[in-house]
C-alpha cells in the first residue's frame, strides 16, 4: 500500500500532466484549422483534365503514362514522421506491403516511420522524406519527377497510392487511390453531351499532350494528398491526446479515492489510539 505522501505526489504529477495534455490539444486544434484553410482540393482541375482527354484520341495511345499494361505496378504509401497518431502508420504500411506481396508492385515509401517499418519487412523499397508543411509542394514535385522517370523508362506500370485522410478533426481513414492508368472518360458520351467532335488540328501529338496532362495531374494530386495526410496526422494526434486526457482524469479520480480512504483510516486509527490512551490514563 502506498504512503499518503506518495499518493499525493502522484496526484500532483497527474495534474501537471493533465494541464500539459490540454495545451497540446489546443495546439493540435490550432494547427489543424490553419492547415485545413491552406489545403486546397484540385477537383475542378481533374475534371478539366478528363475533359481534355475526351477531346483527343487516347484509346489507341502507346504513351507510357497512358498505356501501363505489361509493366510491374507501383504502390506509394504516405506515412507520418510524428508520434501520437495511433495506428495510422501501421495500417497504411500493412495495406501497402500486402499489395506489394500480392501484385509484385514496387514499394515507394514516404516518411521515416514508414521507411523503418518497410526495412524490417525485407521487401525492397524506395523511400522519400516525410511530408513537411513548408516544403510540401517541392516534395510533391520531387515524387512526381521520380514517378515520371520510372514510367517513361518503362520501369513502372499502373500506380496506386495509400494515404491517411481526415474527414474531420475526430475522424480519419486510410484510403487507396489508383493514379495510373489515368481514368479516361467515355469519348462517345462526352462528344454527345458537349457537341464537340474529335476532328481537330493539334500542334503537338496526342501522345505528347496526354503525357503532359498526366504530368500536371500527378504533381497536383501528390500535393493534394500530402495535405490530406498532414491533416489526418493532426486529427489522429488530437484523438490520441483526448484519449490520454480521459485516462489521466480517470487515474486521478482513483488516486483521490485511494488518498481519502487511507486518510480516513489514519484519522480513525489515531482517534482510536487517543481514546485507548485516555481510557488507560483515567484507569491509572
Amino acid at each position: 500500500m502506498k504512503l499518503l505522501s506518495h499518493i499525493k505526489k502522484d496526484m500532483e504529477f497527474n495534474n501537471s500532466l493533465y494541464s500539459l495534455v490540454e495545451v497540446l490539444i489546443a495546439i493540435s486544434i490550432s494547427q489543424y484549422r490553419i492547415l485545413e484553410k491552406k489545403t486546397r482540393s484540385f477537383e475542378k482541375l481533374f475534371s478539366a483534365l478528363e475533359s481534355f482527354f475526351a477531346l483527343i484520341d487516347v484509346e489507341n495511345s502507346r504513351h507510357p503514362l497512358i498505356n501501363t499494361a505489361d509493366r510491374a505496378p507501383g504502390i506509394i504509401v504516405v506515412t507520418s514522421d510524428s508520434g501520437l497518431i495511433g495506428g495510422l502508420n501501421v495500417q497504411a504500411m500493412n495495406m501497402a506491403m500486402k499489395e506489394a506481396r500480392t501484385t509484385g508492385a514496387k514499394l515507394i515509401v514516404v516518411g521515416e516511420r514508414g521507411r523503418l517499418y518497410a526495412a524490417d519487412s525485407g521487401i525492397p523499397f524506395v523511400s522519400f522524406k516525410g511530408v513537411q508543411d513548408e516544403t510540401r509542394l517541392a516534395q510533391a514535385q520531387q515524387l512526381r519527377d521520380y514517378i515520371m522517370e520510372q514510367e517513361m523508362s518503362l520501369k513502372l506500370g499502373g500506380l496506386k497510392i495509400i494515404f491517411p485522410r481526415a474527414f474531420s478533426i475526430v475522424s480519419q481513414q486510410v484510403q487507396t487511390l489508383t493514379l495510373l492508368p489515368f481514368s479516361k472518360v467515355s469519348l462517345s458520351s462526352v462528344k454527345a453531351a458537349s457537341g464537340l467532335g474529335l476532328d481537330m488540328i493539334l500542334e503537338s501529338s496526342a501522345d505528347d499532350i496526354a503525357g503532359y496532362l498526366v504530368y500536371l495531374f500527378l504533381g497536383h494530386k501528390f500535393h493534394e494528398i500530402f495535405g490530406f495526410a498532414r491533416l489526418a496526422e493532426l486529427s489522429a494526434r488530437f484523438v490520441h491526446l483526448e484519449n490520454s486526457k480521459t485516462k489521466i482524469d480517470q487515474l486521478n479520480k482513483q488516486l483521490k479515492l485511494q488518498y481519502f480512504r487511507q486518510r480516513h483510516e489514519v484519522i480513525d486509527r489515531n482517534m482510536r489510539e487517543i481514546f485507548v490512551a485516555r481510557m488507560t490514563f483515567n484507569k491509572g
